[in-house]
């Protein structure tokens, strides 16, 4: 092949550097640039990329097409006091916490109860709700507590504290990837109870037109929070600052009105860090229900 002429050496060389230069200018010097313009180190920057669920009322679900429920109003609200935006996104509990450490997901939102095996997955901000665990059942079962369930099928979802419950406690669990899966169970009878968060088993029980009831409460040991990567300590410290200022202004007490309406909260509840004001504490609730 023959040597190109000198003025086409010489375009090429301009046309070269001049991408190399472009090449630098997205990709070199991004650090910094970021680092101010996504100090969070969010997905996309300015809005928190949430993975939540369809299915849980009235803590997280979709209503005539919006995530809404008590836990994710209020990342919406803690997102508003660092000026961020929040998008929803539907996935399975299962999968959550893993889609939150290999950042699919800036947040996990969906009345994650902390625990410790699951810290070694993802970093948890300071607790914002207490819960319950509660017995759903089929109408006319002879099942009246949590004693009651050796040897029963026991519905719980796949991947949370309920599920860790039935296997700690040696029952028969059915394990199902979401709250619909669940209550499909109950309904048809190919489970015999189902141990749900409370307020969405209560919720979902009277949403069933008396095909399930609720028969027990039990207090859950650990508070519920939001999830974020544990490498990602700039948006854990602005989390729990937002926090704070909505327990502060009012905000957290509205929410637990409008979704826990009549839910005392238990005297050992300390929303957030602690040191915002916290609604009057009541005495809680009695263990069965």
């Amino acid at each position: 092949m023959s040597a190109r002429p000198p003025l086409v050496r010489a375009t090429l060389s301009v046309v070269a550097a001049t991408a190399l230069a472009l090449v630098a200018a997205c990709g070199g010097g991004s650090s910094s640039d970021d680092s101010t313009a996504n100090p969070y180190r969010l997905v996309q920057a300015g809005t928190i990329r949430a993975g939540t669920l369809t299915d849980a009322p009235p803590n997280v679900y979709l209503k005539d097409g919006k995530f809404t429920g008590f836990d994710n109003d209020l990342l919406v609200a803690v997102a508003a006091k660092l000026n961020l935006k929040v998008e929803f996104v539907g996935t399975d509990f299962s999968a959550l916490l893993s889609q939150v450490n290999t950042k699919k997901f800036d947040v996990g939102s969906s009345s994650i109860t902390i625990t410790e095996a699951r810290k070694k997955t993802v970093a948890f901000t300071n607790g914002y709700d207490f819960g319950y665990f509660g017995l759903d059942v089929p109408k006319g079962s002879t099942i009246t507590g949590f004693g009651g369930l050796a040897g029963k099928r026991v519905a719980v979802v796949q991947g949370t504290v309920q599920d860790d419950y039935a296997t700690k406690n040696q029952l028969n669990p059915v394990r199902v990837p979401d709250y619909n899966s669940a209550v499909n169970q109950l309904k048809s009878k190919t489970a015999d109870a189902w141990i749900a968060p409370a307020e969405i088993g209560e919720k979902l029980a009277g949403d069933s037109n008396g095909a399930i009831v609720m028969v027990q409460k039990q207090l859950s040991s650990e508070p519920t929070a939001f999830a974020v990567a544990k490498d990602n300590d700039a948006l854990l410290a602005a989390l729990n600052k937002g926090l704070d200022e909505v327990i502060a202004d009012g905000t957290w007490d509205k929410l637990q009105a409008q979704y826990y309406p009549g839910r005392p909260v238990p005297d050992t509840f300390k929303p957030g860090s602690g040191t915002a004001a916290t609604p009057p504490a009541a005495a809680s609730p009695s263990t069965t229900g």
